[in-house]
């Protein structure tokens, strides 16, 4: 057996990286700390870890210094009676001279489908001069779960699927800023592709028609593996229609009896309570997000309705059933998933008088910006709607200046109280980054 493993470690010496688009994700190391890099499936973990092994390499890492291992390989499956110290003497039988004397880059590719993972990667970290990295479904892999098992020898990292940028790069188009106007134009179709296309990196070379079954199998994959399969839910239907629900309407508020009234009506027997532990696990799996009223006070914000968002907004168009979404609510899932990336402190705001204000989000030191989401400024109703939210909301968030993210519009509205800057969507999805 052990034999099996040493061809796996030598094999993998010999295969070359695939490092397809580079991601705009810093790994720092930290010292006696394993690395995660956690996500929603597909999202380009797997090939994250390659480039990084890639640069490790080109900085003058020997190979036989990175141990890359995969534990969907159904050779290792023997590992699941010995043990996982396996890997270790099998890797330091090959090389006992480096065992103490120089550093060894563990990469491990869905750990967490072995169990008593964690012990293991806990000992390495302990016993052993390396450093390691993981990746692994997210719904497998939670951090609070983590910080527990591995008694706080780990750091998590979060990884979407490509942000607008990292689209581009994909395709082969420069976005970095200045823009003559051959380079806008080019930017800005291929933002209408990345509207259509979105973020995960299998199906941007796809057809439509290919994209939309490509979507709909990830969706049924969390669903039941990350979800139902994991969690052992009794009420697999039930969860799908919910689903399904949250997703038809995406941007939208909802409350928890809103829900429970909809499954109702739909003659699922569960109680109000499983909803909560739903949308949880939902939001565990990087799947679905709910976002909270802005409120100093954590029991009046739980209180009221919740927003919610998906991964992925052509996710959204390939599974929901089209009736109740509109462009305007995919546009503000596109943005909120792009403010995501950077905080997981975003809120929606009510002003005092009662007017809402899509996002503020909190940045690092505290700083916060206000974000208002609308496809299009050219009706004065609209117009009017979203520029007196932000004109309220501006002083009382001690804020002089504000967003308005649109489809195409840009220009500068000055008001009493600050400046509302409007911008397409290309060009905040770029800033952002």
């Amino acid at each position: 057996m052990r034999d099996i493993l040493k061809e796996i470690l030598l094999d993998s010496q010999e295969t070359p990286f695939f490092t397809g688009t580079s991601r705009n994700i810093a790994i720092e190391q930290i010292p006696g700390k394993a690395s995660i890099c956690m996500g929603v499936r597909r999202s380009g973990k797997s090939t994250f870890m390659h480039q990084m092994m890639a640069k490790l390499e080109a900085d003058g890492i020997s190979r036989t210094n990175i141990v890359n291992i995969n534990f969907f390989d159904d050779r290792l499956h023997f590992l699941r009676e010995k043990g996982l110290s396996e890997i270790t003497e099998a890797y330091y039988s090959l090389y006992p001279e480096k065992k103490g004397s120089e550093t060894v880059y563990f990469f491990f590719d869905e750990i967490q489908t072995f169990a008593g993972w964690e012990q293991f990667v806990e000992r390495l970290m302990r016993t052993e001069k390396c450093e390691l990295y993981i990746t692994g479904s997210s719904a497998q892999m939670l951090s609070r779960e983590i910080a527990t098992q591995m008694r706080g020898r780990s750091i998590s990292w979060e990884m979407f699927p490509f942000s607008f940028g990292e689209y581009l790069d994909s395709i082969g188009i420069e976005h970095a800023a200045p823009f003559s106007t051959k380079k806008r134009l080019l930017i800005q179709k291929g933002f209408e592709h990345y509207w259509r296309t979105g973020g995960f990196p299998e199906v941007t070379p796809l057809s439509d028609h290919l994209r939309v079954k490509v979507h709909q199998e990830y969706f049924q994959t969390i669903l039941y593996r990350d979800l139902v399969d994991r969690h052992d839910i009794s009420h697999p239907k039930a969860l799908r229609d919910l689903a399904h629900q949250l997703i038809d309407n995406a941007g939208s508020l909802h409350s928890q009896n809103s829900l429970y009234g909809f499954l109702k009506s739909l003659n699922h027997k569960i109680n109000k309570s499983n909803i909560g532990q739903y949308l949880e696990w939902m939001e565990d799996s990087y799947f679905l997000f709910s976002v909270r009223l802005f409120d100093a006070s954590l029991s009046r914000s739980n209180a009221n309705a919740k927003k919610i968002y998906c991964i992925d907004h052509s996710l959204v168009t390939s599974i929901s059933s089209g009736i109740l979404l509109n462009a305007g609510h995919l546009l503000e899932n596109l943005i909120f998933i792009a403010l995501r990336r950077k905080s997981p402190d975003i809120f929606y705001y009510r002003t005092e008088s009662g007017k809402e204000v899509d996002f503020i989000v909190i940045l690092n030191r505290n700083a916060k910006i206000l974000v208002q989401v609308c496809e299009t400024l050219a009706d004065p109703k609209t117009r009017k709607r979203e520029t007196i939210a932000l004109h309220e909301a501006m002083p009382e968030c001690g804020l002089q200046e504000s967003i308005i993210v649109t489809r195409n519009e840009s220009e500068t509205i000055i008001t009493e109280f600050g400046s509302i800057k409007v911008i397409p969507a290309w060009q905040f999805l770029l800033e952002m980054e």
